[in-house]
């Protein structure tokens, strides 16, 4: 018998007022792979995310995790069921310090001892963060600022992660180092949904592929055979 798909998402539609930001579009995140969503910006990326974890109403469609039916979940029951987004933008509470930031990916949990060891699992991921552990969120780099973001959903025990452009913004060697991560990651048994504009490192790292435009679903695959595409190259990555 065939496992669950991570993720199962299923004619989702979503419109901000009368305007379509997502259109009828359908795919999945399989268990034990890593998936990305590819797009340029106004593309549905980030509007798909914030549907999938319950930020933002959908107007119909189907979200299934493992086999069962989230639909209709609160974001902190998704949660709770493992669900967890790195938001686009990082989204950290500037003025807590690293270690709270940390803390309060945690906020639902209540297992001390698990807690402490994800705590150490996660410096393991991020080894610059444990010397900044008092310093202030506002005063970190943008690569740290990212590492931290990302470190703070790990803390929330996460069974699928979502992130939203984690590398925008960031020099090409902090890239290097959260794509080595996000691999990482989804070795360690976290399914990964990635959703990027930089879609030579996004494809790079990805085992399944997804082209949006302009709200709509154009182009599925695997990551080497979108990447080996002539027409995913001319409009992607620039061959």
């Amino acid at each position: 018998m065939t496992a669950p798909n991570a993720l199962e998402v299923t004619n989702l539609v979503v419109n901000y007022g009368i305007v379509p930001a997502v259109q009828n579009i359908s795919f999945s995140v399989r268990k034990g792979a890593i998936t990305t969503i590819v797009g340029s910006n106004g593309s549905g990326k980030t509007t798909t995310m914030k549907a999938l974890t319950g930020l933002l109403a959908a107007q119909s469609g189907k979200v299934s995790m493992y086999g069962q039916d989230i639909t209709d979940l609160p974001t902190d029951a998704l949660v709770k069921r493992g669900l967890v987004l790195v938001p686009e933008g990082r989204r950290l509470f500037k003025a807590m310090t690293v270690a709270e930031n940390l803390e309060m990916g945690a906020f639902q949990r209540r297992d001390a001892s698990a807690i402490a060891h994800d705590l150490e699992k996660v410096l393991t991921y991020f080894p610059a963060l444990r010397a900044k552990m008092r310093t202030r969120a506002s005063n970190l780099s943008g690569g740290q600022q990212q590492m931290v973001a990302v470190a703070r959903a790990l803390m929330a025990a996460p069974k699928v992660l979502l992130l939203d452009e984690p590398t925008i913004g960031l020099a090409p060697a902090v890239v290097d180092t959260i794509a080595e991560i996000i691999q990482t990651i989804g070795r360690n048994g976290v399914d990964v949904l990635l959703v990027e504009q930089n879609a030579e490192i996004a494809l790079e790292i990805s085992e399944d592929a997804y082209i949006f435009e302009r709200g709509e679903l154009v182009m599925r695959g695997t990551a080497r055979d979108l990447m080996n595409s002539p027409e995913v190259q001319r409009a992607y990555l620039g061959i």
